[in-house]
């Protein structure tokens, strides 16, 4: 159990040819190879941008601006009352 022999192999082979006939498989064959390039070619290429964005440095964050002594300091906001709710029919 588990694993396929020659003859469930030969089985699976057969289904195929009577499911898409003898001409249309190579053209499934071509086409699954090229979405398996495809896929290849991307995954490599996110793998690619996902080390150069950790080796990467990081950007070096803006000096933070002073303001001058004249400037009014901000106030602390008073915490918000609680409204009362309406009940709406």
């Amino acid at each position: 159990m588990g694993t396929f022999s020659w003859s469930h192999l030969l089985i699976i082979a057969l289904l195929f040819v009577l499911l898409f006939g003898a001409k249309r498989l190579p053209d499934a064959a071509r086409g699954l190879g090229r979405s398996l390039r495809i896929f290849k070619s991307e995954v490599g290429q996110m793998q690619a941008e996902s080390t150069a964005s950790t080796t990467a440095p990081a950007a070096d964050p803006a000096p933070q601006q002073q303001l001058p002594a004249s400037a009014p300091q901000a106030q602390a906001t008073p915490a918000a009352q609680p409204q009362p709710q309406h009940k709406t029919l």
